[in-house]
């Protein structure tokens, strides 16, 4: 799991697959980063989806790959997601921006859009990660 952590300190363009009530699957793109302790962290609103989906079945399935896209550019992450909510999330985002983004010109701004668009924060525990060899 070292190298799935390594890869996606690096890579931020992801697909999250959540499952819906009905059993089917929700896909959905995000900027993935690894926070201090190797858990997967993104950022999303308290009312989209994924959000919703989670509260009902927190494992996740998360595809990262590099701007190459193809070949080896890739790893799959599975795991557990907990969702962190607003107030008790903003320091996270704000780790979240600075993992992914870099520096914020207005802190302040930031965190009022933050308050502003209900955001929260997915921290994943990575249970499985791959693929382990080339096929």
């Amino acid at each position: 799991m070292a190298e799935a952590r390594s890869f996606l300190s690096k890579h931020h363009r992801g697909v999250l697959v959540t499952r819906k009530r009905d059993g089917g699957l929700q896909m959905s793109p995000v900027s993935p980063a690894v926070d201090g302790e190797g858990r997967v962290i993104i950022t999303t609103r308290e009312t989209a989806y994924k959000t919703k989906n989670l509260r009902r079945d927190p494992h996740v399935s998360l595809c990262v790959f590099a701007d190459a896209f193809h070949g080896s550019n890739w790893i799959q992450i599975n795991g557990r997601a907990e969702i962190i909510s607003l107030p008790e999330a903003m320091e996270a985002l704000i780790d979240w921006h600075r993992r992914v983004k870099g520096e914020h010109p207005n802190w302040a701004e930031y965190r009022q859009t933050m308050e502003k668009q209900r955001r929260v924060l997915l921290r994943i525990t990575i249970e499985s990660a791959g693929p382990d060899q080339k096929g």
